[in-house]
């Protein structure tokens, strides 16, 4: 539990310095370290398919938004200028934001039960019962085609509808040129 109150704090955290910090580009990677946790936290709470969603939802709008942020922002040459207080300090929050969500995924990669341990009653049920109950030899089908189809639908269509909306984005760019 205490594991994910650390988790919470770190989201916190992150979602302020994306609010804050003045950066476009440094906001976008903030706000994926938000997401990237809640997906940490979907592992965590075993919900492992809520957790894939959550990363494939995250990795489209955060390439999505550093390529907005790259084809819309405009940078003189840095070469030749030296760092001012303001780059120093954004490379330090970005590395003291890497270092805790590095630390703290291992921490949770490594606390994760083995996988000989017992099986919990709803496992059990669904091996034991789900031949009977849904007529599916295998397991694996039963579970999610028949016991939890609803939630599989919503998983597929907000999949459906993430890769639909950033082809139709990059379409509007594709044709402008």
């Amino acid at each position: 539990m205490a594991d994910l109150v650390i988790l919470l704090i770190f989201m916190v955290a992150a979602g302020i310095v994306a609010v804050e910090i003045k950066d476009l580009l440094a906001s976008a990677i903030a706000l994926g370290a938000v997401g990237f946790a809640v997906a940490i936290g979907f592992i965590r709470l075993a919900a492992p398919d809520l957790a894939i969603v959550q990363i494939v939802i995250e990795v489209l709008s955060v390439v999505f938004f550093v390529a907005v942020i790259l084809k819309t922002t405009h940078v003189d040459s840095a070469a030749g200028r030296a760092y001012k207080g303001a780059d120093i300090f954004t490379f330090v929050v970005f590395g003291v934001f890497a270092f805790v969500f590095i630390f703290f995924s291992v921490k949770l990669l490594l606390s994760f039960a083995p996988m000989d341990r017992a099986l919990g009653p709803v496992a059990n049920h669904y091996l034991t019962q789900g031949l009977a109950e849904t007529g599916a030899v295998n397991r694996v089908t039963a579970v999610v085609l028949d016991y939890r189809a609803l939630d599989t639908l919503g998983e597929a269509t907000v999949l459906f509808t993430a890769v639909i909306g950033a082809l139709s984005v990059l379409r509007l760019e594709g044709r402008k040129k």
